[in-house]
């Protein structure tokens, strides 16, 4: 403990700062929760701090004046261990935008708004960038059947991407994925492989579904996708689809690329 000396100025200024930083908490909170910003309410965390440890310190001011206690050194050490904490929490609020977290459940709903135009059989691999409050960015994958005009495809995806913007208030850029649905082999070839790595776990997918045929086998090149955190590694459900693939056709063979979901 140090000697510590009792002015009312002092205690006066102290006052006024935890008036002026009680308002700017209120501020930033409200604000914070109007424009849905970490950053603002991690801000009026961070000035209702200030007004606790402002507040000690009057408390220990007034300890010396009428009880003649020096408690400065102890409400220093209580008011550190308070600041380290306040932080701690702070950072844990803010990094996380920072870092990357999951998407808002609102925002899941741009497949089903890309999915209920005319012309997209489906979608695929949707991320969202947050680039602060009301600042957002949106890509995603589209099927359209392969048949139809490119100009034609091209226009109804302009249509999304504009409807998206009024919606959404975000840009949406969407990557169109031709998909063959005229070829009866095709769409029955795929169908089959669904319901085998269905087999292997209902919880993987596949999208982009080709066959390119060669004069020895016939490639089947799709995606999979599988959930975060999935029993089975990439490399093991890869070879399982493979086996699976090779199992209905031996003149089949598999290239496929395992996709983890975030969403």
């Amino acid at each position: 403990p140090e000697e510590v000396y009792f002015k009312w100025i002092s205690v006066l200024i102290l006052l006024i700062s935890v008036g002026v930083k009680f308002w700017l908490s209120l501020f930033n909170r409200k604000l914070g929760s109007r424009i849905n910003s970490k950053v603002m309410e991690a801000t009026a965390a961070d000035a209702m701090g200030d007004v606790m440890t402002t507040s000690a310190a009057i408390l220990s001011l007034l300890a010396l004046k009428y009880l003649n206690w020096n408690i400065d050194g102890i409400v220093g050490l209580a008011v550190s261990v308070a600041v380290m904490y306040g932080g701690l929490n702070i950072a844990k609020d803010t990094l996380a935008p920072l870092i990357g977290e999951a998407i808002e459940p609102e925002v899941e709903e741009i497949s089903n708004f890309v999915e209920g135009y005319e012309g997209i059989l489906g979608t695929h691999d949707l991320i969202v960038h947050n680039y602060g409050p009301s600042h957002s960015m949106a890509s995603i994958h589209a099927e359209v059947p392969s048949n139809y005009d490119p100009e034609y495809s091209h226009e109804i995806i302009d249509r999304i991407e504009r409807d998206a913007a009024k919606k959404f208030n975000m840009m949406l850029v969407i990557h169109m994925d031709p998909v063959v649905t005229d070829d009866g082999v095709t769409e029955e070839t795929r169908r089959r492989v669904q319901t085998l790595i269905h087999c292997i776990d209902d919880a993987i997918d596949i999208h982009d579904f080709r066959m390119v045929a060669g004069p020895t086998h016939t490639n089947l090149i799709f995606d999979a996708v599988v959930p975060f955190g999935f029993r089975l590694t990439d490399q093991e459900v890869e070879q399982k689809i493979r086996s699976a693939v090779r199992a209905l056709d031996g003149n089949y063979y598999a290239v496929v690329n395992v996709e983890r979901s975030y969403t």
